[in-house]
C-alpha cells in the first residue's frame, strides 16, 4: 500500500510539473481557449475580431522575442508584416504563384531582407536602434506607397483568396480555425526557443551582453537570429491578413502600425510569451468596445492604458503571475512557477 501511495503521489507531482511547464501546460491551455472560443463568439463580426486577435498576436509573439528576451527594440516590424502580405499578393496576382507557395516564397524573402540589413542595425544599441528600425520602417512604406505599378500606390491592391489544393479558405469561421492553428504553433516553436540552449543564450544577453559574451556567447549571432526570426512571424500574420481581407495598403507599413505592436507586448508583458498574447488579445478587442464613446473614444482609451501600466508595471501576465506568487506557500527547489505563462 505503501508503495502504491508513493508512487500515486510521485504520479500526481509529476502530472502538476508538466501542467506548470508552459510548453505543455501553458500550450494546452491555450488551445482550449482557442477551441472553447466559438461558444462565445455569436456572429461573424466576433468571429473577426477573432481573427484579427489570432493574426496580431502571432507578430507581437516574434516581436516579444526580440524586444523582452534579446533586449532589442524594434520600431519597424510593421514594414516586415506589410512586406508579407505584399510578397504574396504580388507573386499570387501578378504571377501566377499558387496562394500555399506564394506564402512561404514571401517569408523567405523577409527572412532574407532581415538577415541583410540585421547584420549592420543590431550593432546599435538603445534609441540608435530604435531609429535605425523605424528609419526601414519608412523606407519600406514610401516603396509601398510609389511604386504603384507594383503595389498599386497609396489606395493598395486586391489580394486573391488563399487556396490549399484547390480548396478556396473563405469564411469567418474556417479563417478562426486556421488563424487559432497558425497561432498555437508560433506560441510552441517560441516556448520550445526559450527552453533551448538559444533561449538561455538570449536570456543571458538580456541581463549583461558584456557578461555573456565573457562566457562565451556570440551576442551578434544570437541576436540577428532571433531578428530574422521575429521578422518571419510578422511577414507569415502579414500574408495571412492580406488574403483574409482580400486588399492591403502601404498602411500595413506605417510607423503607427509597428508601434501598436510594441504596445501590445510591453502592455501583456515582456519576456512573457503568453503575455504577448494577452497584449494582442485586449488591445485589439478594447477599441471595438470603446466605439460606444463616440468622440471620446481615443480618450477612454489612453485612460485605460495609463491606468493598466501605472497598476501592472510589467505588463499584466508578469504582474499578475507576481501577484499570485506573493500570495502562495513558498515552494520547495525545482518546483515550477505559479502559472504557466512565465518562462
Amino acid at each position: 500500500m505503501a508503495t502504491v501511495a508513493a508512487t500515486a503521489s510521485e504520479a500526481g507531482v509529476s502530472a502538476r510539473h508538466w501542467a506548470a511547464r508552459p510548453r505543455s501546460g501553458g500550450t494546452l491551455a491555450l488551445a482550449a481557449v482557442i477551441a472553447l472560443a466559438p461558444l462565445a463568439l455569436a456572429n461573424n463580426y466576433a468571429y473577426d475580431v477573432a481573427i484579427q486577435v489570432a493574426l496580431n498576436a502571432i507578430v507581437c509573439v516574434g516581436l516579444n522575442l526580440l524586444i523582452g528576451y534579446a533586449g532589442q527594440i524594434s520600431l519597424g516590424h510593421a514594414g516586415f508584416f506589410a512586406l508579407g502580405g505584399y510578397g504574396s499578393a504580388i507573386l499570387a496576382s501578378r504571377y501566377g504563384v499558387p496562394v500555399w507557395l506564394s506564402i512561404p516564397i514571401a517569408c523567405a524573402a523577409v527572412a532574407l531582407l532581415a538577415f541583410v540589413v540585421g547584420r549592420p542595425t543590431l550593432r546599435l544599441k538603445g534609441h540608435t536602434l530604435a531609429m535605425a528600425t523605424l528609419g526601414l520602417g519608412v523606407i519600406v512604406s514610401i516603396v509601398l506607397a510609389t511604386e504603384d505599378k507594383i503595389t498599386g500606390g497609396p489606395d493598395g491592391m486586391a489580394v486573391p483568396p488563399l487556396a490549399l489544393f484547390g480548396w478556396a479558405v473563405q469564411g469567418e469561421r474556417i479563417w478562426y480555425w486556421l488563424s487559432g492553428a497558425t497561432l498555437l504553433l508560433a506560441v510552441w516553436l517560441a516556448l520550445n526557443l526559450i527552453e533551448s540552449p538559444s533561449g538561455r543564450a538570449l536570456r543571458a544577453l538580456h541581463g549583461s551582453e558584456v557578461a555573456a559574451e565573457t562566457l562565451g556567447i556570440r551576442s551578434a549571432g544570437y541576436k540577428l537570429q532571433v531578428f530574422v526570426l521575429s521578422a518571419v512571424f510578422a511577414a507569415l500574420a502579414g500574408a495571412l491578413t492580406a488574403h483574409y481581407t482580400g486588399f492591403i495598403t502601404p498602411a500595413r507599413a506605417s510607423f503607427m502600425h509597428s508601434v501598436e505592436l510594441v504596445i501590445m507586448v510591453v502592455f501583456g508583458g515582456m519576456a512573457s510569451v503568453f503575455g504577448a498574447v494577452v497584449g494582442a488579445a485586449v488591445l485589439t478587442v478594447l477599441p471595438q468596445l470603446l466605439t460606444v464613446f463616440k468622440d471620446y473614444e481615443m480618450m477612454v482609451f489612453g485612460a485605460v492604458l495609463v491606468g493598466t501600466m501605472s497598476f501592472f508595471p510589467q505588463g499584466i501576465v508578469p504582474t499578475l503571475n507576481r501577484w499570485w506568487s506573493r500570495r502562495q506557500p513558498r515552494a520547495p527547489p525545482g518546483r515550477p512557477k505559479a502559472f504557466p505563462c512565465c518562462p
